[in-house]
């Protein structure tokens, strides 16, 4: 299995893990079918929560069972890439609290619309700061995927809510650069538990005073229901991390637009949103990008 398909998988899984994660998350105050409504900070902080103990009990492990230089002289040998993982933790999140607050205040289509540019930019950055090769081919099926993506989330586009739609803009661009760091940690050997523990502790820490000056009480199944979004945003994680340090962006950054196709799944399974028409070309489009790509990549 090549590098590349290695990286196709790992950001399918990611797709997947970060798709169950917003059902959760919208599942945590749907309808007040289970509680009141929660803060955008309160479900940030769950999101990452779990990824601490889980990220940690691995690194935990490999400490024992291999040599600990692996893991962490890196950044001895390499100073530098503890000021890129530092820029990683600062800019994802970032965009993790600019993309819930969005979220809270437009409609969802206009804030995932927002949040898929994300891939964009990570293309971009890696071509700006790493010097990786763009081609036609990837910004065409990249324009295309999103194309279908929209067909999907239908965003409404409407003038209100500018500061909260610049927001979502924003926490595109964060995630995109924060995508470009993982690539490049990557390249430098930094060792993926490390990059997804010390993001996960960054962002759980940094929503503490914001959850704590506006706490909104939970039930315990809304606990149960966010701990799920932290478990399935760990899965999330590890694949983004995995995805970039094995293949660049520009071949594989297509692909994260199943995410949209697996979200949509899911909310025709769980909560009986029936996709009409127009997502379903979508899907078409999405699909049709990834074979697209995938094919140009082995012919490459």
């Amino acid at each position: 299995m090549t590098n590349r398909t290695k990286g196709i998988l790992s950001i399918l899984a990611s797709a997947f893990g970060f798709a169950l994660m917003g059902l959760f998350v919208a599942l945590s105050d749907y309808d007040g079918k289970f509680g009141g409504s929660i803060s955008p900070f309160q479900k940030s902080f769950f999101r990452n929560l779990v990824a601490v103990f889980v990220a940690g009990a691995i690194l935990a492990r490999e400490n024992r069972d291999v040599d600990k230089a692996r893991i962490w002289d890196v950044f001895k040998t390499t100073p530098a890439a503890a000021w890129i993982l530092l820029l990683r933790c600062t800019a994802g999140a970032a965009g993790i609290f600019a993309n819930f607050y969005a979220l809270s205040h437009i409609p969802l289509g206009d804030g995932m619309m927002l949040n898929k540019l994300s891939p964009f930019f990570t293309v971009f950055f890696a071509w700006l700061f790493l010097h990786e090769r763009m081609t036609w081919k990837s910004a065409l099926a990249l324009s295309g995927a999103f194309a279908g993506a929209m067909l999907i989330v239908k965003p409404s586009f409407a003038t209100s809510d500018l500061f909260a739609r610049g927001c979502g803009f924003f926490g595109g661009l964060c995630a995109g650069a924060a995508y470009a760091c993982v690539r490049q940690l990557g390249l430098k050997g930094v060792h993926g538990g490390v990059i997804v523990f010390a993001f996960s502790l960054f962002s759980t820490l940094s929503a503490v005073p914001f959850m704590v000056a506006s706490f909104d009480p939970m039930t315990p199944l809304q606990v149960l229901i966010l701990v799920g979004a932290g478990a399935s945003a760990t899965i999330g994680q590890f694949g983004i991390t995995a995805a970039y340090r094995f293949a660049p962006p520009s071949e594989i950054a297509v692909y994260d637009y199943s995410n949209v196709i697996f979200a949509a799944l899911l909310g025709w399974l769980v909560l009986g949103q029936v996709p009409d028409i127009y997502s379903a070309a979508g899907f078409a489009i999405i699909i049709a990008m990834g074979i697209w790509m995938h094919k140009n990549g082995r012919r490459a």
